[in-house]
């Protein structure tokens, strides 16, 4: 099948590199023409494990193209995928310009009949805005020609977005159209060989499908941090309960992990721009606005203990932190909403100076940071820590979980951490020497 993907960033990329793996033409459109430059060279700009790999390949055997020309990408194409960003608006609501965009130069580019596909995250109702736009630009130009809009959200986890397109638990389709299902289960076959996993409903229905699984996940996280905090101040373990309420099947083990919230460029937005869709379509959104809630004061739940710890020992003006870990979870440099952002800007502002380290996300953090003379964005996990008065814990990159704590102790002016992920032992902390902070668990 010829495809044209619109857009190439994190959900545009990865599709177009697993249609391509899977023996599909697809054409990349993206209007940054540094981007397409790079790609064009091999390079890819966003962090995925396997996913450079996977493009070089495609790309090598003329599966996958980068063009800036919509014309070009859309020529021939049987399918068009909108997969461009819909940033949070300050009520909360997704901007769809960019969707209304490639809508309207989808509908002047046009030369031959066209099945456009949703793929970005979008409010219930765009399929029917987007068609609306297309079929507009149609008729301007009296082309005669046909759209039909589909809706086929993502469901890609950062970190094995690669390994989630190429197995996919589902695939979320909604279209009242028979040709277009057919289409959609022709393109997706490959990649559900085992069963059935293709689920064909109405636009509308896969548009709320998208947000509800996202916030679902988001309720699971707020839920075990704010059950965390309780076992804090009541003196039980937050691992023992997770294990006793993960072994019903009802609940699972999946998503109720206690740290620092979460973050990324999805269920911040997505809580958010649900709970604008209930309000105005007249319900009170409670659970949303809690889930949300928990999570902005689970970022700062740190900030307060280290400062809780320093006050009695002068205060954190002029005190070093070191910090492990910036980008909002492991295997990824995306640091959208992450939590080290709340921590570093709550510290700071303190006058705490803060030294960090994370393996891949260190350029997205130099950026972000540079304003901020209290920070230094470090090269070395074990050189943020040389002089400074305790670390802190806040991604769970694979190699913090075992680290040389004997260096770690030389290093640190005073044996002190702070776990916001529980990658510890803290009987095996009390052992080492090191006064030990975590997450829903006794302080040792």
């Amino acid at each position: 099948m010829k495809l044209c993907i619109i857009g190439t960033g994190y959900v545009g990329l990865v599709s177009a590199a697993c249609f391509a793996e899977m023996g599909n033409i697809v054409t990349c459109v993206d209007v940054n023409p540094a981007v397409v430059e790079k790609l064009n060279a091999g390079s890819v700009h966003i962090f995925e494990p396997g996913l450079e790999e996977m493009v070089q390949r495609s790309r090598a055997d003329g599966r996958l193209l980068f063009t800036t020309s919509l014309a070009g990408g859309l020529a021939g194409a049987e399918c068009a995928f909108i997969c461009v960003g819909t940033p949070s608006l300050p009520d909360g609501s997704c901007d769809l310009s960019h969707v209304r965009q490639a809508a309207r130069e989808i509908g002047r580019a046009m030369r031959t009949d066209l099945i456009v596909v949703d793929k970005s995250t979008v409010p219930v109702g765009t399929a029917d805005m987007v068609r609306g736009i297309i079929e507009e630009e149609l008729a301007a130009g009296k082309s005669g020609l046909a759209v039909t809009v589909v809706s086929n959200p993502e469901f890609l986890k950062e970190g094995a977005a690669v390994a989630d397109f190429m197995k996919p638990d589902r695939v979320v389709v909604g279209t009242d159209s028979d040709r277009a299902a057919a289409v959609m289960r022709e393109l997706y076959a490959p990649f559900a060989r085992t069963r059935d996993k293709i689920l064909v409903m109405t636009t509308r229905s896969a548009e709320m499908t998208k947000y509800a699984a996202n916030c679902m996940l988001a309720t699971k996280i707020s839920f075990i941090n704010e059950i965390a905090a309780i076992c804090e101040r009541v003196g039980a373990d937050v691992r023992d309960v997770r294990a006793g309420i993960g072994s019903d099947t009802r609940i699972g083990y999946q998503f109720i992990y206690p740290g620092l919230g979460y973050g990324g460029s999805c269920f911040p937005k997505d809580v958010r721009a649900l709970a604008h869709t209930a309000a105005e379509a007249g319900v009170e959104p409670l659970l949303l606005n809690a889930v949300e809630s928990v999570n902005a004061r689970r970022k700062q739940s740190m900030v307060l203990r280290i400062r809780e710890y320093f006050e009695p020992r002068g205060g954190l003006e002029g005190k070093i932190l070191a910090l492990w870990g910036l980008a909002f979870k492991a295997n990824t440099d995306d640091m959208r909403e992450a939590a080290s952002i709340s921590i570093i800007a709550g510290l700071t502002a303190q006058g705490m100076k803060v030294r960090a380290f994370d393996p891949v996300a260190g350029e997205n953090a130099r950026r972000i940071f540079r304003g901020n003379p209290l920070v230094e964005i470090m090269d070395g996990q074990y050189e943020v820590c040389d002089g400074a008065q305790a670390l802190l814990v806040a991604t769970e990159w694979n190699q913090f979980r075992n680290p040389d704590f004997a260096r770690l102790k030389s290093l640190l002016t005073n044996p002190l951490l702070f776990d916001g992920r529980n990658l510890y032992s803290p009987s095996a902390m009390t052992e080492r020497g090191f006064t030990y902070f975590c997450v829903g668990r006794k302080t040792v």
